[in-house]
C-alpha cells in the first residue's frame, strides 16, 4: 500500500470516528451561544475530552504529509506537540462553560469533571459532603495525562504506518500492532469511564465491579505508556528497548494513583475490605495498588520481549 492510499485510510478513520465527538461539540457549542451553558443531564453526552482530542487528532493527521515532507526527522516531535497545544487550547476552552445544574453552588465544565470522576453524574445528593471533597484543580493530573497519551499514541500510530509505507521499511510492525491494540482498548475503557464512572456510586468503598475495571483501567493506561516509549526503542539494547518502556509504564501507572489521590482530598477509592487493601501505614497505597502498578511494568516487559528482534548494531 502506497503512503498516500495509508493517509487517506487513516485520516478517513479519524474523521469517520470523530463524528460523534464534533458533532456533540457542535451542540454544546450552541447551547452555550444560545442559553450561556449546558444543562448537567446533557454533560455526559458532550463526552468531554473526546471533542477536544479529536479536534486535535484531525489537524494533526490533515498535516502529516506536508510535516513529514518539511521535517521528515521531526515529523512525530512536531505533531506531537502540535496536538497537545491543540487539544489543551479547546480543552481549557470548554472547561469555562456553565453547566446548569441542581446542585447548591455555581458550577462549570471543569467542576463538573471532577464530580463525574468521584461518581456518576446521576448520584447527586450528600457525595460532595461525604467524600469531603473540594474542587482542586490540580486533578486534572491524570485526566490531562489520559487525554493527551490518547493524542500522543493515535499520532504516532499514524505517523508510523505513513513512515513503514513511505519507506516500505516494516521492521516495526510488531510493536505497531501492540501499540494500536494497547491504545485501541484504552480509548475503549475511556468512553466506558466516561459515560458510567466504572459503576462508582459516590462512595469512598466502592464495589467490585468498580474494583476490577478501574484495576483493568490503570494497567491499560501504563501499558499503553510502555508499548508506545517501547515502540520507539525498539531494536535497541534489552536494558533501553524493554526494561526502560516497563518502568516507564508503572510511573504512568503511578500518575494515575497521584491523580486520584489528588481528586479525592489525599486519600484513595477503598477497593476492598481486607488487609491487601488497606494503606501501608502513612503510605497511601496498599498492597494491592502495588502489585498493581508492577504489574503493569511486567506486561509491559512481557509485551516487548515477546515481539523483540536482535540489536540494531
Amino acid at each position: 500500500m502506497t503512503s498516500k492510499k495509508v493517509y487517506l485510510l487513516s485520516y478517513m478513520t479519524i474523521i469517520l470516528a470523530s463524528i460523534y465527538p464534533i458533532y456533540m461539540g457542535v451542540l454544546m457549542l450552541s447551547a452555550y451561544i444560545k442559553d450561556g451553558g449546558i444543562e448537567a443531564a446533557n454533560y455526559p453526552s458532550y463526552i468531554i475530552p473526546y471533542t477536544p482530542i479529536c479536534a486535535a487528532l484531525i489537524i494533526c493527521t490533515a498535516l502529516l504529509p506536508l510535516v513529514y515532507k518539511l521535517c521528515k526527522r521531526f515529523t512525530l516531535p512536531i505533531l506531537s506537540v502540535l496536538g497537545a497545544v491543540l487539544f489543551l487550547i479547546v480543552e481549557t476552552g470548554f472547561e469555562k462553560i456553565a453547566v446548569f445544574s441542581d446542585l447548591s453552588f455555581k458550577i462549570n465544565i471543569e467542576t463538573w469533571q471532577l464530580f463525574s470522576c468521584v461518581a456518576t453524574p446521576q448520584v447527586r445528593n450528600g457525595v460532595w459532603d461525604s467524600l469531603n471533597i473540594r474542587y482542586n484543580p490540580a486533578f486534572k493530573i491524570h485526566f490531562y495525562a489520559i487525554a493527551l497519551l490518547i493524542v500522543f499514541v493515535v499520532i504516532g500510530v499514524i505517523y508510523l504506518l505513513y513512515k513503514m509505507a513511505e519507506t516500505q521499511n516494516y521492521s516495526k510492525i510488531k510493536p505497531l500492532i501492540a501499540q494500536l491494540v494497547s491504545v485501541i482498548i484504552f480509548i475503549g475503557l475511556c468512553i466506558l469511564a466516561c459515560f458510567t464512572a466504572f459503576f462508582r456510586t459516590g462512595d469512598i468503598n466502592i464495589p467490585p465491579i468498580s474494583t476490577v475495571l478501574m484495576t483493568i483501567f490503570f494497567l491499560i493506561f501504563g501499558i499503553t505508556a510502555g508499548v508506545y516509549t517501547g515502540t520507539w526503542l525498539y531494536g535497541k539494547k534489552t536494558l533501553v528497548s524493554i526494561v526502560l518502556p516497563s518502568v516507564t509504564a508503572m510511573l504512568v501507572t503511578v500518575i494515575m494513583y497521584i491523580g486520584e489521590m489528588v481528586m479525592m482530598n489525599q486519600n484513595l477509592f477503598r477497593r476492598g475490605n481486607s488487609f491487601i487493601f488497606s494503606p501501608l501505614g502513612a503510605f497511601p497505597l496498599s498492597v494491592f495498588d502495588i502489585i498493581t502498578i508492577f504489574i503493569s511494568g511486567a506486561i509491559t516487559y512481557f509485551i516487548l520481549n515477546a515481539i523483540k528482534q536482535k540489536v540494531i548494531k
